[in-house]
């Protein structure tokens, strides 16, 4: 049997009639014309939706008091979140280039890094040396055209230059690739964490940089591959919220957790944890609960 989508496209005026007989106060008509003109029905429809009434039949209805301006202001909410987040990934990811550039060269010289013997899978490593082959002869960068200006061998960079050109995503996949325990630990262990769980992390925390960077709803997004959570040191630990299981472990909550120890472990005077707090108290408890936040965050180690 074919199942045909039917839903017809509105107008605006259609959308906020459809609102209101759906149960929610929108108390400005120029106001809501205005956000569903330049931010649009469906983007806003990813905030509204945890006040759906699921007592009644008809799960199109909200709840009583569901209003129109409180799913604005948590869509503002959520732009703060991404710009909150995105500043402790990005220590996240200068750390990571400047460990796994250092361990590298240490093991195996500037150009060490093309040792095929270093990787778990020559079939992968080689796809991935042949895109830092292509970004290297497209890059404009002043450090790699000079490379390329100066020396003929070997025809890539050193790898603390290869480092900086690489996007965060293709640095986490050179890096689950090492195969050596030794040197992957060697990777992870300014960041505080033991290597078999930082490459989970990383790999998480590359989900979380895309969301940030595309302009992806962040605030109660579940995550379909979850890190898996360290259970020390201890503070982590119990800070984590490791009485969920399987997808429920990918919260949103445990990535902010992970994010503010590894800060923490980075740029120790960094107020980014402060700035995150200041962020969450805007908003209320169901609010906070729809991003997997247990009752008794506040009292949890890494938040006090």
């Amino acid at each position: 049997m074919t199942r045909s989508f039917a839903k017809p496209s509105l107008t605006i005026p259609e959308q906020i009639s459809h609102l209101r007989a759906s149960g929610m106060t929108v108390a400005d008509d120029a106001r809501a014309t205005h956000w569903l003109t330049h931010v649009s029905y469906y983007r806003l429809s990813g905030y509204w939706h945890i006040w759906k009434d699921r007592s009644v039949a008809d799960v199109t209805r909200f709840r009583a008091g569901t209003d129109f301006d409180r799913a604005c202001s948590l869509y503002e909410f959520d732009r703060e979140l991404r710009a909150v987040v995105g500043r402790a990934v990005e220590h996240v990811e200068v750390a990571l280039r400047g460990s796994w550039a250092y361990a590298l060269a240490h093991r195996g010289g500037p150009h060490g890094y093309l040792d095929a013997a270093l990787y778990s899978d020559r079939g992968t490593f080689h796809g991935l040396l042949g895109k830092v082959a292509t970004d290297t002869g497209r890059s404009a960068e002043t450090y790699i055209r000079r490379y390329r200006d100066q020396y003929d061998a070997p025809a890539l960079p050193a790898v603390w230059m290869v480092a900086e050109m690489m996007s965060f995503g293709r640095l986490s996949r050179w890096y689950s690739l090492v195969a050596a325990p030794d040197l992957r630990t060697a990777i992870a262990a300014p960041l505080g964490l033991r290597e078999e769980l930082f490459v989970s992390i990383v790999k998480h925390l590359v989900d979380v940089r895309n969301i940030c960077a595309h302009h992806g709803r962040l605030w109660n997004r579940g995550f379909r591959s979850p890190p898996r959570l360290p259970h020390r040191p201890r503070d982590l630990g119990a800070s984590l919220d490791t009485a969920r299981v399987g997808h429920a472990a990918g919260t949103l909550y445990n990535s902010l957790v992970l994010l503010i120890y590894l800060v923490r472990q980075i740029a120790p005077s960094s107020p980014w944890r402060d700035d995150l707090v200041a962020a969450l108290g805007t908003r209320l408890p169901d609010e906070r609960a729809a991003m997997g936040f247990p009752t008794d965050w506040q009292a949890r180690p890494l938040w006090l």
